[in-house]
């Protein structure tokens, strides 16, 4: 049987999960939200970059990501920090759409596939 690894696991999520080569994050939330759209997303971004090498990848083997916005307004500033963040080419599927988050201080959080 093939080994599961769980990083960071409670009763109720891990805020990833490894299996046969796929690492599988939790949606990510800023650590402070008390951050604009553009601070929480380098917020979510950088924990995210910080999963992925835990599991011994990075962006540039994305291969799916759900974001979800408190306001789609926020849209055009996201994709800027996000954009960024991508490599050049390595963009992966995406969705991103207008959600009523866990608390209302939160503008973004973004969960993403990868592969090693």
């Amino acid at each position: 049987m093939s080994r599961i690894i769980r990083t960071d696991a409670n009763q109720v999520l891990a805020k990833a999960v490894e299996y046969h080569g796929f690492v599988y994050t939790q949606g990510v939330v800023a650590t402070d939200p008390t951050q604009d759209i553009t601070g929480q997303t380098r917020d979510v971004l950088a924990q995210l970059d910080t999963l992925l090498e835990i599991h011994g990848t990075d962006s540039t083997r994305l291969l799916q990501a759900h974001i979800w916005l408190k306001d789609i307004a926020d849209r055009e500033a996201m994709n800027k920090l996000w954009s960024a963040w991508l490599p050049e080419g390595a963009a992966p599927a995406r969705a991103c759409v207008q959600a009523v988050l866990a608390s209302p201080e939160y503008l973004v959080e973004i969960m993403v596939t990868a592969c090693r």
